[in-house]
């Protein structure tokens, strides 16, 4: 990510970018779309696409669009007797960037 200060709104755009510029978080988004879905449905999600991942290597990519706002935990599911699963949803469904302005806007 930048870290100049050549622009107020350079910094929150940078943090998008680093956040989506991995296919399988854009696979994440797409799985999760406008429902909820556990960590478990995603991992199964992109199983059937045919991702080679880990669920630790699943955690480092949700972290990371946590970290940027674009998911959020919405619930907790109980699992007889381990841990909760978290569910996800979206957080920000659309990013605009007006050029002529000073606002990356989210919602």
């Amino acid at each position: 990510m930048c870290k100049c200060h050549c622009h107020p709104q350079l910094q929150k755009l940078g943090k998008y970018i680093s956040a989506l510029h991995c296919p399988t978080r854009w696979e994440i988004i797409d799985c999760i779309g406008n429902d909820r879905k556990s960590t478990k449905e995603i991992y199964e999600f992109l199983g059937d696409r045919g991702a080679k991942l880990t669920s630790s290597g699943l955690y480092y990519h949700l972290s990371a669009l946590n970290r940027a706002d674009i998911i959020e935990v919405a619930e907790y599911r109980e699992k007889g007797g381990g841990a909760p699963e978290k569910v996800w949803k979206l957080k920000t469904k659309e990013i605009v960037i007006n050029l002529l302005g000073d606002e990356v806007q989210e919602s």
